[in-house]
């Protein structure tokens, strides 16, 4: 499997260790490609958006024009793992933000949605069919409006921040950051029948 995570800024480094980690769990060599020009996007099974800051991301995205390639590929089905600024890059519209980035995921997200007094906090919850999941959340958004056919995989407070709608999750904390491996083995699992489909 050829995962790309895009490597122009933010914790790509976090991800690649997880999927690293997890290979053996699936009998086949996992081979993480580091996304940082349009040529890196060629035959991948998969992607992964990490961490950062979205507006520099998004801003990368078109510079280095990766941006569109990058957007058809989710938009044709490519699985697509997006953590905390991936997800402000996949969301369709921002809350009081006019700024919209690859916008190929129908919610509406806040950005840095709980300010600076809990910039960082942690608290274990069901993410789906995972139980007892350690979240991490680093200055996270969170989402404030879904699709009607977009899953809400776990809220915290009432306060929405992990979805996934066909080949996209986006999730408003920080998977990689944790010794918890169930999320991008679930990820991974899509990227495999993703592959098994298209065969």
């Amino acid at each position: 499997m050829r995962i790309g995570i895009l490597a122009v800024q933010g914790a790509f480094i976090e991800h690649e260790k997880q999927l690293v980690s997890i290979a053996d769990h699936f009998n086949e060599q996992i081979e993480c490609i580091e996304i940082r020009k349009k040529s890196d996007l060629e035959n991948l099974d998969g992607i992964i958006l990490p961490g950062g800051e979205s507006t520099v991301q998004g801003k990368l995205l078109r510079d280095l024009e990766i941006f569109d390639t990058l957007q058809a590929m989710i938009l044709q089905g490519v699985p697509t793992l997006a953590t905390c600024a991936g997800l402000i890059l996949l969301a369709q519209s921002l809350e009081n933000d006019s700024t919209m980035h690859l916008a190929t995921l129908p919610v509406t997200v806040q950005r840095n949605a709980y300010g600076r007094q809990l910039g960082s906090f942690s608290v274990s919850s069901n993410v789906g069919e995972i139980e007892n999941f350690p979240l991490i959340f680093i200055r996270a958004p969170y989402i404030t409006e879904v699709s009607a056919d977009t899953k809400i995989l776990v809220a915290v407070d009432q306060h929405i921040v992990g979805v996934e709608y066909k080949n996209q999750i986006g999730l408003a904390f920080h998977p990689e950051m944790t010794d918890d491996t169930r999320i991008h083995k679930y990820f991974l699992q899509k990227v495999k029948a993703y592959n098994s489909a298209t065969v």
